[in-house]
C-alpha cells in the first residue's frame, strides 16, 4: 500500500508519484558509507538528481518574486520554468559547465534550453551562493 494506515504516504509511493527513478544513477548519492547504511530515499535527498532539481526549483521561487516585486516577469517564462524543474539534461550541463568553467552557469544554460521563454531572466540577480547555500540547507 502506498499510505500508512493513518499516516502519511510512504517515501517511495512519494518517488513514484514525482517520477524519480532510484535506477538512474544520477538519483544516487555516492559514498562507502551510503552503499552500508543508508536507504534509496536517504541516498536521493544528496543526489545530483536532487541538487539540480533544488536549484530549478529556486530560480523559479527567485523569478516569482522578482515578478511580484514588479520585474518584467511573464507567467509563461514561470510556467515554462515549473514544466522544466524535474528533468535535468545532464548532458547539455556538462557541455555547458565545460564550455563556461562553471557548475552554475552549466546548469542555468541547460535549464535555458528547457526553459527558452524563461532563459534572459534565470538566475537574474542572483550568485552562485543563491543555489549553492540554499540547496545545502535544504538538503
Amino acid at each position: 500500500p502506498s499510505r500508512r494506515r493513518g499516516g502519511p504516504p510512504r517515501p517511495t509511493a512519494m518517488a513514484a508519484e514525482a517520477g524519480i527513478d532510484y535506477a538512474d544513477p544520477r538519483c544516487k548519492y555516492e559514498h562507502p558509507l551510503v552503499e552500508r547504511y543508508s536507504s534509496k530515499e536517504m541516498s536521493y535527498i544528496w543526489s545530483p538528481h536532487k541538487k539540480f532539481t533544488t536549484w530549478r526549483r529556486l530560480w523559479t521561487a527567485l523569478a516569482q518574486a522578482e515578478k511580484e516585486l514588479g520585474l518584467s516577469i511573464t507567467d509563461e517564462q514561470l510556467a515554462e520554468m515549473r514544466a522544466a524543474c524535474d528533468t535535468v539534461d545532464f548532458e547539455a550541463a556538462e557541455r555547458y559547465e565545460a564550455q563556461f568553467r562553471h557548475d552554475v552557469m552549466g546548469h542555468v544554460h541547460a535549464f535555458g534550453d528547457a526553459a527558452p521563454a524563461a532563459r534572459a531572466i534565470i538566475h537574474l540577480g542572483a550568485t552562485s551562493c543563491y543555489v549553492g547555500d540554499n540547496t545545502d540547507l535544504i538538503q
